[in-house]
């Protein structure tokens, strides 16, 4: 692409919370996500309040030739005027941060809903609750003395 200075190119790799700041981490590790990729980067963007995004896929990063994980271009203009960020790095910041709290919240939702145990109707869930209830009544028949 041409060189447009008002396009900020953002990389999924620069929010990777494995990677160090030497491998190409842009942000710090409170605004950094565990496996970053492009459509967790586009809705993060989006949450923050950015408009002005353009989503490329399949695209590679020039040190990491090997991972096909795509990238944002932002308009700066419209990063300055939506969410008021003079700067790359504070629009870089104010993603992984909204990004981390998305993360978050997901993986809080997931424990909840595992944490309420197997539904009534749940075959193999009925079927434990049977085999435990058989286990606990053989237990007992089990202690009584043979004469």
């Amino acid at each position: 692409m041409d060189h447009n200075p008002d396009r900020l190119c953002v990389w999924p790799g620069y929010f990777d919370m494995k990677q160090s700041r030497r491998s190409g981490r842009r942000v710090p590790k409170d605004a950094s996500v565990l496996k970053p990729d492009l459509e967790g980067l586009f809705m993060a963007a989006r949450a923050v309040g950015l408009r002005k995004i353009k989503r490329e896929e399949n695209i590679s990063h020039p040190s990491r030739p090997h991972g096909r994980e795509g990238r944002l271009w932002v308009s700066a203009k419209g990063a300055k005027e939506s969410i008021g960020a003079g700067s790359k790095e504070e629009v870089l910041q104010l993603i992984g941060g909204q990004w981390r709290q998305m993360q978050r919240n997901q993986r809080q939702e997931a424990v909840k809903q595992s944490a309420s145990g197997p539904k009534t109707g749940d075959r193999r869930a009925r079927s434990q609750r049977k085999n435990t209830q058989q286990r606990s009544s053989f237990k007992k028949r089990k202690s009584f003395k043979k004469r």
